[in-house]
């Protein structure tokens, strides 16, 4: 029962992740900075609001904390989704999800356990190598789609989001372990406020203006999936991946990981009303036992 609850709350966090592929295509009189920060000032909101609610109890960073839930805001937040928006504004949804995919194989690359050779590795960074590669034809030669003109740009986008969230997981891991002492809803609500501060800024520097927002049509579906995406997405899912970590090996959450990606694909598909090819069907298969694979020769 307790591991059932453990996979329940993991795949369910990977369901509200793999929305936040499909939101830029559900809000497209939104900017790439206007999203980002729509959703994550309904982030920084809620975990002002917690703070405030448990302040008998509330602990403040210290100036060195604070400074680092900053550069942790940018990483796994405002930078890697803005980054993410602009390349699914480029690529649609499908090759983004699959780059942002491979977070976990490359987190496990560089925590690589002594003892783990490389040839353990081939096999699976084969097959997710291989899948990428079909996605990306698939993407570039689909008959019929017009496909973007900034494909290379998309994809770089893409990349850098991928590097800026490893780099996250990686220095915020290596954070934790180093502050025992601190809490993980105190370092959960610090990275909610400082991403909250930081989308304002975001937007006041970037987005646009008032006036032109409240005169987009569809602005009330456009809010409301920046808060769905803001609390449920971000705060709710965070909370989900907890409750799976407490009661689930690591090798075991590092495989559900791979659930963000699928939800991703399939709520693309059904947002575009269309199966998949038999290449991006194809491709979904080899990069998800890729990752599987590779997870399993880490274990």
């Amino acid at each position: 029962m307790v591991m059932l609850k453990g996979i329940s709350a993991g795949l369910a966090a990977g369901a509200l992740w793999g929305l936040v592929f499909v939101a830029p295509r559900m809000t497209p009189g939104l900017s790439p900075v206007d999203l980002a920060a729509g959703r994550f000032v309904s982030f920084g909101g809620l975990s002002a609001l917690l703070m405030l609610w448990q302040w008998q109890t509330l602990r403040l960073p210290s100036l060195n904390q604070a400074l680092f839930a900053v550069l942790m805001s940018v990483l796994g937040y405002t930078g890697y989704y803005l980054l993410l928006v602009l390349s699914i504004k480029d690529l649609g949804t499908e090759l983004p999800a699959l780059i942002i995919g491979t977070i976990p194989l490359w987190v496990m690359l560089l925590g690589r356990p002594a003892g783990l050779s490389w040839k353990a590795w081939l096999p699976g960074l084969a097959l997710t190598a291989a899948g990428l590669l079909l996605m990306a034809q698939a993407v570039l030669y689909l008959p019929g789609v017009d496909v973007h003109p900034d494909f290379w740009r998309g994809i770089f986008y893409a990349t850098a989001a991928m590097v800026l969230w490893t780099a996250f997981a990686v220095l915020n891991s290596s954070w934790l372990k180093s502050h025992p002492d601190l809490r993980a809803s105190d370092w959960a609500n610090w990275l909610g406020v400082s991403t909250g501060l930081g989308a304002i800024a975001m937007w006041w520097l970037l987005g646009s203006e008032s006036k032109v927002l409240l005169a987009l049509d569809g602005i009330a579906k456009a809010a409301i999936i920046c808060i769905a995406t803001g609390l449920g997405s971000a705060w709710l899912a965070t909370l989900l991946w907890n409750v799976a970590s407490q009661r689930l090996s690591a090798s075991l959450c590092g495989q559900l990981i791979v659930s963000e990606t699928i939800f991703a694909l399939l709520y693309s598909f059904a947002w575009d009303g269309l199966w998949p090819t038999s290449a991006q069907f194809a491709a979904c298969l080899l990069f998800v036992f890729g990752i599987l694979i590779s997870i399993k020769a880490h274990r």
